[in-house]
């Protein structure tokens, strides 16, 4: 029997490579976040550093919040006003609107929005924190850097994430109706009316949990970037780069599992 060719030895060898390097990506990750759970779930709890996350995570990104819930209701209400006219069902502008930015546009924008705001200055913050060694000066005090720079962040995350959901939600309902009823011209009674018809609370429940996973889910990862960050300033760029882009793809791919169970 012939050997096989060299180059294809080289082909497995390297497909063998990259699916070990990822299993052991893989196992890193889910050991990270058990360990984080594991000190979560265990005293002594740090109020001082949740609270300092959540206005870190939550109140400096209710501006970007704000802003995009306020133009992703107006254009959703323009847009879907214009779609529906050409079926005669003007009427139902509020609950499409509502239904659109409650299950899908509400959690998964506001979490992309929060990612690039607070995820990208998480994973720098902890990476230059590891770089300057500061990670080890806690771990030579005995102080466990998880207890204290990972736990406040997925708590914080847990806590913001729905909370400015409900805000994109809420802007984004009313900007709807500034253009569909102030700009367009419908019946404002119409408006909210059919929107209490057909929005029930099945429809907020898969919003709260989709909000509450993206923000177990962007803080995992972009403190396990940052914890695990190279060396120096380039490596701190790449892991805060790869944190968002991965976060972001994450939160896509989720929402589609996720609506599926829930649907």
């Amino acid at each position: 029997m012939n050997a096989a060719p060299s180059w294809i030895l080289d082909l497995v060898a390297l497909v063998g490579r990259l699916a070990l390097n990822m299993a052991a990506a893989l196992g890193r990750f889910g050991l990270f976040l058990a360990q984080a759970v594991v000190f979560m779930l265990t005293p002594p709890f740090k109020g001082r550093q949740l609270l300092s996350r959540i206005h870190f995570i939550g109140f400096n990104s209710l501006v970007i919040i704000v802003l995009t819930g306020a133009f992703t209701g107006m254009v959703l209400g323009l847009q879907v006003f214009i779609t529906l006219s050409r079926f005669g069902s003007e009427a139902f502008l509020g609950p499409a609107v509502a239904l659109s930015l409650i299950r899908e546009l509400g959690p998964v924008l506001a979490a992309l929005m929060v990612t690039g705001r607070a995820g990208s200055a998480l994973t720098a913050e902890i990476g230059i924190m590891r770089i300057t060694e500061q990670i080890d000066a806690l771990t030579v005090m005995a102080l466990n850097p998880y207890r204290y720079l990972v736990v406040p962040s997925i708590v914080a995350g847990l806590i913001t994430f729905p909370l400015m959901t409900a805000i994109f939600d809420t802007v984004g309902i009313f900007g709807g109706y500034l253009v569909g009823v102030k700009l367009l011209g419908l019946s404002r009674g119409t408006y909210f009316g059919e929107m209490t018809t057909f929005v029930d609370l099945g429809d907020i429940a898969t919003g709260v949990w989709k909000s509450l996973s993206f923000g177990v889910l962007v803080t995992w990862v972009c403190a396990y970037k940052g914890f695990y960050v190279g060396h120096g300033a380039e490596g701190v760029a790449r892991a805060t780069t790869q944190a968002v882009v991965l976060s972001s793809v994450l939160i896509l791919v989720w929402d589609y599992f996720l609506g599926s169970v829930l649907q």
